[in-house]
């Protein structure tokens, strides 16, 4: 009994991490918007555009507001130490398609850009 019950541990670990690993791509559609102004003040739309994009060379994170939801992804380059692509950035305000990872941890929801259209 005990061997089974050991089996069937090391089966469910090696499923988990094997689910990581394979983690498939997916998209959402919305607005880019930089996070501070969005969040603090409620500033967005076309004429915000200018301001959102210098936030977004400046550092400040990068929120997807999916369309017909309040749901928030912050943005995360497609891999470690790099920037995010630079189309981001200059359709900051523009409704877009991003297609990359989500990934939730602490209560925050993040995606990879793998592709944005």
């Amino acid at each position: 009994m005990k061997k089974f019950a050991i089996a069937g541990l090391g089966f469910l670990l090696s499923a988990s991490l094997s689910g990581m690993a394979f983690a498939a791509d997916q998209s959402v559609t919305g607005t880019l918007e930089d996070s501070f102004c969005f969040v603090t003040m409620g500033a967005h739309g076309a004429g915000h555009k200018k301001c959102a994009a210098e936030c977004a060379k400046k550092g400040i994170p990068v929120a997807l507001v999916e369309k017909g939801t309040d749901k928030i992804y912050v943005l995360l380059p497609a891999k470690n130490d790099s920037a995010l692509p630079d189309d981001v950035i200059s359709k900051m305000e523009d409704e877009v398609t991003v297609t990359g990872i989500e990934f939730s941890k602490g209560g925050v929801t993040y995606i990879t850009v793998k592709s944005l259209k």
